[in-house]
């Protein structure tokens, strides 16, 4: 069900293993330090490959996180901010990434431009409680996502290619 290169790209965020939500103190830090690991792993190995595509960073808390991400189509680099809220019953549910410029530009999104994943990704998602964590959401969830909606936008004519430093006014 899985193809090869998805396949390796698991195989190299390593798992984790805390269960557990905010609302657990002091499990919460144990399982925000296994997220960084995995995160840090999943960049590091997404750079050693050339395909680095996102950067993210949480509030102290880890509770919400936030940052860049991106997509290469024809040579030239789209960016788009991307934030998310960690539920109050993570791990059990998984993170709903948002990417609010894009709000309403796709069927495959929901209000406040959060991405559509509930036929591919949750329910493996549900299968790996608590193995999989925000590493895996970015891998399987974002990747996919980006990969199929923003060539699509592209040529549709919906998003256009802005040159660093423009405004989106421009």
């Amino acid at each position: 069900m899985v193809d090869a290169g998805t396949k390796k790209t698991l195989q190299n965020i390593p798992l984790l293993q805390t269960r557990a939500s905010p609302r657990d103190k002091d499990l919460w830090v144990q399982r925000l330090k296994e997220e960084y690991q995995a995160l840090i792993k999943y960049v590091q190995n997404n750079k050693t490959s050339d395909s680095d595509w996102f950067r993210l960073e949480s509030n102290k808390e880890g509770t919400r996180w936030f940052g860049k991400c991106w997509y290469v189509h024809n040579l030239l680099k789209y960016e788009f901010d991307v934030e998310f809220d960690i539920p109050v019953t993570y791990p059990t549910t998984a993170p709903e990434i948002a990417l609010p410029e894009l709000d309403g530009k796709t069927a495959k999104m929901y209000r406040g431009g959060k991405i559509c994943l509930t036929e591919h990704f949750k329910p493996l998602w549900s299968r790996n409680v608590p193995k999989f964590g925000i590493a895996h959401a970015m891998a399987l969830g974002l990747a996919p996502w980006l990969a199929v909606e923003i060539p699509d936008l592209i040529e549709k004519g919906i998003i256009e290619y802005k040159e660093k430093g423009e405004t989106s006014n421009s």
